[in-house]
């Protein structure tokens, strides 16, 4: 049974009803170590610490890019765990299946309660990082399918930090990859690395032959380079003072659209020895998953509010 989001104790996030506009978004995998431990169960319970503490965590530092435009909805929801979901992802060669029982089922009802009681009818952005990314994607191709009301409304979709491929846009041609800075009702999204995981052509658990992402700083899919100059900040922890802060990481971008990926030369989020070596298992030697949305926040924030402008002049 899916949990009952009727009940706000399941709710990470609602918010007042102060813009016109809406966000849906779905928390990353936050089960980390814990689903390490030997006997650990394969998906989190709504009373698990490390996925409740995370999720919170991840409102504040992801989230909160859309809330300058829309209120913020967020449902907690009983998630896969990293072990899990590893042993999936190098039995299939992607993780899906192991969000087809629990996760995406809670998303679903979610979603249900969301629009029945809480939209209101505005038009909506539904976003995610990561295993939340790869939940958005399931409902972008089946909820949305079978909600063509709904989707109408949606002005964009961030499931930034999963692989969409150009197969499945030929597969589900109601979905449609960002063009642009401006364009509406369609899926943006880009997974970030460092230089050394291209030229070793690492695997990770994020890509996909074909996966496609667009360029965060100039809206290209291209390669044309993007220079840090066109970063509008970065979120980034002060390790003097233990803050989040907002400022110049260097934080450049470019798209190689062979690959599918963005590359940049930030340097990498510091990590403890047990999240590094997890982080190296999933995301390659030089992986900056954990801060896809950390080192392009400002931009994120101001192309929201563009996409928001642009859905407005169309009405």
């Amino acid at each position: 049974m899916p949990l009952d989001y009727s009940n706000k104790a399941n709710w990470c996030k609602i918010p007042q009803i102060t813009k016109e506009f809406d966000t849906f978004y779905v928390y990353a995998t936050e089960y980390i170590l814990g689903s390490m431990a030997e006997g650990a169960p394969d998906y989190a319970d709504m009373d698990n610490a490390e996925m409740l503490e995370g999720a919170k965590d991840e409102y504040l530092l992801h989230a909160t890019a859309f809330a300058d435009s829309t209120n913020v909805f967020m449902p907690f929801y009983r998630q896969v765990g990293l072990r899990y979901a590893g042993e999936v992802w190098k039995r299939d060669g992607i993780f899906d299946a192991s969000l087809e029982g629990t996760p995406y089922t809670d998303i679903v009802a979610a979603l249900d309660y969301y629009f029945a009681h809480y939209n209101g009818g505005r038009p909506f952005i539904i976003a995610g990082h990561s295993q939340g990314s790869a939940i958005v994607k399931m409902v972008l191709k089946k909820y949305f399918a079978e909600h063509p009301d709904y989707y109408k409304r949606m002005i964009a979709a961030y499931p930034i930090g999963y692989a969409f491929t150009k197969a499945e846009f030929e597969a589900y041609p109601h979905m449609k990859f960002a063009t642009g800075e401006c364009d509406t009702g369609v899926i943006v999204t880009w997974n970030t690395e460092g230089p050394k995981n291209r030229e070793v052509n690492a695997h990770t658990c994020v890509l996909q032959p074909g996966s496609m992402s667009i360029n965060p700083l100039n809206w290209k899919l291209d390669g044309t380079y993007a220079p840090a100059s066109m970063n509008l900040g970065s979120l980034y922890l002060d390790e003097k003072t233990g803050e989040v802060k907002v400022g110049d990481v260097g934080a450049d971008a470019q798209v190689f659209p062979d690959r599918g990926v963005v590359v940049t030369h930030a340097k990498g989020e510091p990590m403890s020895e047990d999240k590094a070596a997890v982080a190296h298992a999933f995301f390659g030697p030089d992986g900056r998953h954990g801060e896809d949305y950390a080192l392009f926040y400002c931009n994120i924030k101001a192309n929201v509010a563009k996409r928001v402008a642009a859905y407005l002049q169309q009405q």
